[in-house]
């Protein structure tokens, strides 16, 4: 114990040690601008926003929040019932599947 003590107050105080005395990187004028996902700035705040970037932004979160709920199914299956796991499974990926379904019918997936 005494040794993990030792190494959780050792590392962070190496690490601020460091970077108080490393080289600090001089800022300048593209350094110090706010980052604008990619607009300018300097341009009119009101220029027209991609329909194409926001869906792709949508179905990236709908997939990673998929993911995130498939992710424990490796050990839900060695649980005492495992049907249970694949069941809730199942209903989850039906659900995706009648949305995208869904959604391909109604146009919605047409960038065009």
């Amino acid at each position: 114990m005494p040794t993990a003590l030792m190494t959780t107050i050792t590392v962070p105080l190496i690490m601020l040690a460091l970077s108080h005395w490393l080289p600090q990187t001089t800022p300048d004028q593209e350094k110090l601008s706010p980052y604008e996902c990619g607009f300018s700035p300097l341009e009119d705040a009101r220029l027209p926003f991609s329909l194409h970037f926001f869906l792709t932004a949508i179905f990236f979160l709908l997939f990673d929040l998929e993911i995130a709920l498939l992710l424990p199914l490796p050990w839900a299956l060695n649980a005492t019932h495992p049907m249970t796991a694949v069941t809730w499974t199942l209903l989850v990926l039906t659900l995706l599947t009648a949305g995208l379904a869904y959604e391909w019918n109604q146009g919605a997936l047409d960038w065009t």
